[in-house]
């Protein structure tokens, strides 16, 4: 399949974007410096967003207001990056990057109510003090005046094969006592999903071999509780303390009635479940130490999850049942420990950081078969145990300077230290050193236009689950253990360029190219099986434009649509073909809108989005495939804003009947040389999501 699809629309958009267009500007200066605290004055050159602005979305909290910034796209920022590492995330508070890994930066916006907002800032990310940071970056400033809370409830349900959903949402308390700040929130993620229809399976010469009647149901619930405590010893020494504790409930049935067309009918039943602790303990520092600020950050995290699959075929001619049972264990921890010391020099920020992360895994895996009694009976499986173990040192030192009023630069450099160790039946031990860094450029010429460049060295995260065994047993294939993997590195190009049209809304131009060593996907294994594995140089170029477009010049008052569209392209050589193809299970392209009509002079709102997305095919040793969602997701709401001085939003997902749609083909030997096996192909359907949100303060 050729993979370099069209990208016209983006095109044309950008150019027009890009055109000289007069706009007043929503700043009062050019220039940008260090984010502001509650107290001070709004950061010069910035895009200034008052608590008026959001007046007639009846924000109940900062991720609603900042949902309505136009162009601003919030990045959550590599929670599974490597530690803590520089500030990643495009969202602060009150200056300051958000520490926790568990917990996003949407979970905590959602926490801080709206009337503690004092403003918004929009600024690029090169000017400030804190390193890692490029692009726009949204600057929330926070006052809190008091205890208050807030909660939200979700409810509703699918027609067809799924439960109701009926505790989702969450209830939070914010406030403060004396010079201690604080916010206690629970939580549950509550989600019930199924599909059901037919998968067809032909033989390589498109002749039939069986069809499926199939039903699919499943239910995720992850209760949580989550606290942040702020305590301001003085002005200049602040400390912070998060805590999470959760527990994640996971499961899925799949049934199958199978008409085959040589040999007697079957029935299967596959059940697969998970569930399992996890938490989080993290807290910093800061106080003045001589010429500087030194920031201690020190952090603690586990996660347990215990996987169960059970699969049982049976048979309309009385043959004996058949299946397999497997159970994984995977206990994952990480400790972490930081130091960032920044002071001021030679009119410019400059900042050293050491970080020590010590990442580890231990799991416990077991595969039975079962036998012509029906009883269950176990098969040797050392590959699937062991543990693994990285303990890693980085020290990074980063520079900052505003050149001109309307130029800045940022420039990092640093190294890492690695040593990964394994257990179990193919213990392995290695160590690691390797260069970090990067240099960035932020240009504003004018108050509504911007540009920023970075180039940046990346080594990747390693997940440590492709060291060791696992099995999909409703595919009948699985990973073999790799103790030669290594992080990927790659060198980083992006671009970003941000226009005001005023009182029309603004857009957002991200161009990203990668380039990657050691790039990690399937590859074969000298025994015949397979396993993710480090299969050479690759690259991607990632294109995005994202925007706002407001309706109020043309009279239409309070609409307004916001939109994202993204387009990828990707080479790498297949370690099983020698042909070139995109990256598995990666992104072709996505396309994002959103409208939404507040409507003057009521509590009324209404408004629909569209979601769609074309993932690239997935390439195995024995099999390829892709399997997705679509053509279109469609969703339509519609929202009142006193209901009993409370929020209600009605929404009715998937009015054009999206299906969930896949195929796989599987050889007779390794691609390209063996013959094809069979090929399955599911169209199944997804039916309408109703849901209905009720949100509220107290």
């Amino acid at each position: 399949m050729n993979y370099r699809r069209d990208i016209s629309v983006v095109t044309v958009l950008a150019a027009l974007m890009l055109g000289v267009i007069p706009t007043p500007a929503l700043a009062t200066e050019d220039d940008a410096s260090e984010p502001a605290g509650e107290g001070d004055p709004p950061t010069e050159g910035a895009q200034v967003f008052e608590p008026a602005y959001f007046e007639r979305y009846a924000p109940r909290n900062a991720l609603d207001m900042l949902a309505q910034v136009p162009a601003f796209v919030i990045d959550d920022g590599e929670n599974n990056s490597r530690g803590l590492g520089q500030a990643t995330a495009n969202v602060l508070v009150n200056g300051e990057r958000f520490s926790s890994k568990s917990d996003s930066v949407r979970d905590q916006l959602s926490r801080i109510p709206a009337s503690d907002v004092v403003r918004i800032e929009i600024v690029d990310g090169t000017t400030l003090d804190i390193p890692g940071l490029n692009g726009q970056v949204a600057n929330v400033i926070v006052n809190k005046t008091g205890a208050s809370g807030q909660f939200s409830w979700t409810t509703g349900f699918r027609p067809y094969n799924t439960e109701a959903q009926l505790l989702g949402g969450e209830v939070s308390l914010t406030g403060n006592a004396g010079k201690l700040d604080y916010t206690i929130s629970l939580s549950n993620e509550n989600n019930r999903f199924g599909t059901d229809g037919p998968i067809t399976v032909v033989d390589g010469a498109g002749d039939l071999i069986e069809t499926q009647d199939t039903k699919f149901s499943g239910k995720f619930d992850n209760p949580t509780l989550a606290t942040n405590f702020t305590y301001t010893f003085s002005p200049d020494v602040i400390a912070h303390l998060n805590l999470r504790y959760g527990e994640d409930f996971w499961s899925q049935r799949i049934t199958e009635l199978a008409d085959v067309v040589v040999g007697p009918d079957r029935e299967r039943l596959l059940l697969n479940d998970e569930d399992g602790p996890e938490y989080e303990i993290g807290g910093d520092i800061e106080f003045p130490l001589g010429p500087g600020k030194l920031k201690l950050i020190g952090l603690e995290r586990f996660e347990r999850d215990n996987f169960r699959s059970v699969l049982v075929d049976s048979f309309s001619d009385g043959s004996p049942d058949t299946g397999s049972r497997f159970r994984q264990t995977n206990a994952a921890g990480e400790r972490i420990g930081r130091f960032e010391y920044g002071w001021n020099m030679f009119k410019a920020d400059w900042q050293l950081s050491g970080e020590a992360a010590f990442n580890r895994l231990d799991r416990r895996s077991s595969i039975e078969e079962l036998d012509t009694d029906g009883e269950f009976f176990f098969i040797p499986f050392p590959a699937g145990n062991g543990g693994v173990t990285e303990d890693r040192y980085e020290g990074i030192l980063s520079f900052g300077k505003q050149l001109t009023p309307k130029l800045s630069l940022q420039a990092t450099a640093g190294a890492e230290y690695s040593k990964i160790q394994q257990t179990g039946s193919a213990a392995n031990s290695r160590v690691f050193k390797r260069p970090k860094g990067s240099l960035s450029l932020a240009w504003k010429p004018a108050s509504d236009f911007d540009v920023s460049v970075e180039l940046r060295r990346r080594v990747g995260q390693l997940s440590f689950g492709n060291f060791l065994a696992s099995i999909n047993l409703d595919n009948d294939n699985g990973n073999g253990g790799n103790n030669e993997l290594v992080p990927d590195q790659s060198w980083n190009l992006e671009a970003e360029i941000n226009k005001s049209f005023g009182a029309w809304g603004s857009a957002k131009l991200q161009v990203r190219q990668a380039w990657f060593e050691d790039f990690i996907d399937y590859f074969p294994l000298a025994n015949g099986g397979e396993a993710r594995g480090n299969i050479g140089d690759a690259q991607r170029l990632h294109i995005e434009l994202s925007g706002t477009v407001k309706f109020d010049p043309i009279g239409w008052k309070g609409a307004q649509l916001n939109f994202a569209a993204v387009q990828r392209y990707m080479d790498i050589v297949d370690p099983f073909t020698g042909e070139n193809r995109a990256f598995s299970n990666d992104l072709y392209n996505r396309l994002e809108a959103d409208f939404r009509h507040d409507i003057p002079s009521s509590d009324w709102a209404y408004g629909a989005s569209l979601f769609t997305f074309s993932p690239v095919e997935y390439s195995r040793r024995y099999e390829e495939g892709r399997f997705w969602e679509g053509p279109s997701f469609v969703d339509v709401f519609v929202e009142h804003k006193d209901i009993l001085g409370m929020t209600g939003r009605l929404r009715v997902g998937n009015v054009l009947s999206a299906r969930n749609k896949g195929f796989r083909t599987v050889f007779d030997d390794s691609r390209p040389d063996g013959d094809v096996l069979f090929t399955e192909t599911l169209d199944r359907r997804i039916g309408p999501i109703v849901r209905f949100t009720l949100s509220g303060n107290f």
